[in-house]
């Protein structure tokens, strides 16, 4: 890491090395989750300019399966099935076009 990288970028590079949840980049860069949401949605419209793509593995309920949410980034604090609070967190990668 460099230290001239913005928050950004540094959160660009840490996909491309790992599967991350909110949570995780929250951890990783001192940031609050609504920060960190808005970095990922940023990031997704700009790593496409280098052949990139950000990958979502949606948010899932754990007592029902439910995985069909409206915005698969978001954080939802409920499953709209069963209002199930069981939810897994929605985890994030860049890959590049292959």
């Amino acid at each position: 890491m460099r230290d001239d990288e913005t928050t950004r970028e540094r959160i660009a590079a840490f996909l491309r090395s790992e599967s991350a949840t909110p949570s995780a980049i929250v951890a990783e860069f001192d940031i609050t989750a609504g920060a960190a949401i808005r970095h990922v949605r940023h990031i997704a419209r700009s790593v496409e300019s280098n052949g990139e793509r950000l990958l979502v593995a949606p948010p899932e309920c754990r007592d029902c399966g439910f995985d069909r949410f409206d915005d698969p980034a978001n954080r939802p604090s409920r499953c709209p099935e069963c209002k199930s609070e069981a939810i897994e967190e929605p985890a994030f990668t860049i890959r590049g076009d292959e």
